[in-house]
């Protein structure tokens, strides 16, 4: 039997939660106070609980902290006053699993109570797919355990190429919104002029080029996850915009009248300083303490050094699986290099690393001068955020050199009609190497 223990010094928003939570097939026990609550949390076992902020014998943050050390599996829900953002953030941070505003809105608290519900439900699961046994590792894998259990909004930092995104999944993945969306959205790669449609969506007609209704990535993730990457690209318009729709849990799509509730959870990210911009005024402060409620630090590869040997198993074992060919390792003098090498560009570098090895190496062991890691002088500068311009011009050249490839290797393809093996013999590649720059293009 669901159950729920509601806490309010007023009898009229008891029976008005209980009243509710009883059409929901939730049984509940109510307490006008904190001395109230514990003894009923002494007698029996709830699937949540909420409480109010004040109450006349203490405070609900404190409870809160208090329910964490004694009933840590149990989440917990606070109602603030309308306004009191502040102390529902300390709330959050101190493990409360969300919140509702007064007057409580009916819609907001059945999704809550639902999700609160299907959290204690959800047995934790391991996260196999982080990968790797240093300290740093266990620690984040042990935060990502209580984290899938909370609604609190998440803050990943990180530098570029760290796996913020790999991380916001494995949030997402193994709580109880699993069973809806993760959607992961760019920030930086969305034109300002299309923002609060791409976010809120709009209705046919709205403006130029609505010609029809579309739902925005708010809706996308209904039930599920939005994951905000590189958040810092938002410009101030949008971040007014986005902090009503954290706070209210509600939007309005461009040309509607209305809002419309939605139940999202949100994740964000960052390789930049988000303290530095705030304090820049490029990031507005209000939004800073929205979604920095917790933060979640993902280290740079140079400072888990002892997890490379098993990034490299993992990594070559699934090129070896995706070329269907024998599996390839690393020789010692290999191993060592990828040891004494910086990786400025962290797994996202290592990855690339061992592709482009896997494609020069001509048999089944990569050797150093396989891996062709730049000069220890060059690793050795972790990349500055000033450096954007130079990346996104070294991406473009990226592209236009894969363009080139791919031009190249669909001519011989079609010379040889399609006989990979005549086309790597034409183009002086062996089959490996051809396999993996189909499979890097695209043309697998």
């Amino acid at each position: 039997m669901r159950s729920a223990l509601i806490i309010d010094d007023e009898p009229d928003i008891r029976e008005l939660l209980e009243l509710t939570l009883g059409d929901m097939s939730v049984a509940c026990a109510c307490a006008p106070d904190l001395r109230t609550a514990k003894a009923l949390l002494k007698e029996r076992s709830f699937g949540i609980c909420l409480t109010d902020m004040r109450l006349p014998d203490g405070d609900g943050v404190d409870f809160v902290a208090y329910l964490q050390r004694h009933y840590p599996n149990l989440p917990v829900a606070v109602i603030t006053a309308h306004g009191s953002m502040d102390t529902a953030i300390q709330a959050l941070k101190k493990g409360a699993f969300d919140f509702l505003n007064k007057p409580v809105d009916l819609g907001n608290l059945r999704t809550l109570v639902e999700n609160a519900l299907r959290a204690a439900e959800t047995e934790v699961q391991s996260t196999p797919r982080l990968i790797g046994e240093s300290a740093v590792i266990r620690g984040i894998k042990e935060k990502v355990s209580k984290l899938c259990r909370s609604q609190a909004p998440v803050f990943i930092s990180g530098e570029s190429g760290v796996g913020k995104e790999m991380v916001a999944r494995l949030i997402h993945d193994e709580g109880p919104r699993r069973g809806g969306l993760f959607v992961p959205v760019n920030c930086g790669a969305i034109p300002h002029e299309l923002m609060e449609s791409e976010f809120f969506g709009h209705r046919k007609g709205s403006f130029t080029g609505a010609m029809a209704d579309k739902n925005g990535l708010f809706q996308a993730a209904e039930g599920g996850t939005l994951f905000l990457d590189e958040v810092a690209e938002l410009p101030q318009a949008m971040q007014v915009k986005l902090l009503r729709a954290i706070q209210e849990k509600k939007v309005r799509p461009i040309g509607d009248q209305k809002e419309m509730p939605v139940n999202v959870r949100i994740l964000s990210a960052t390789h930049k300083d988000l303290a530095a911009l705030v304090r820049a005024g490029t990031v507005r402060e209000d939004l800073y303490y929205r979604i920095h409620v917790i933060e979640l630090n993902v280290p740079p590869l140079r400072d888990r050094r002892e997890d490379i040997p098993l990034l490299v198993q993992h990594i070559l074992g699934r090129l070896s699986q995706g070329s269907g060919l024998e599996r390839l390792t690393l020789s010692a003098e290999a191993m060592h290099a990828l040891l004494d090498y910086s990786f400025p560009g962290n797994i996202r570098e290592l990855e690339n690393v061992l592709e482009r090895a896997a494609t020069l190496c001509e048999h089944d062991v990569i050797n150093p001068e396989d891996l062709q890691l730049p000069d220890a002088s060059v690793s050795a500068a972790v990349p500055a955020a000033g450096d954007d311009a130079a990346a996104a011009e070294e991406a473009r050249l990226d592209e236009h050199l894969g363009d080139v490839e791919r031009r190249i290797l669909l001519e011989a393809l079609e010379q040889t009609r399609w006989n990979r093996t005549a086309a790597a013999r034409k183009l002086g590649l062996t089959l490996r190497s051809l396999r993996y720059r189909l499979k890097k293009l695209g043309l697998g």
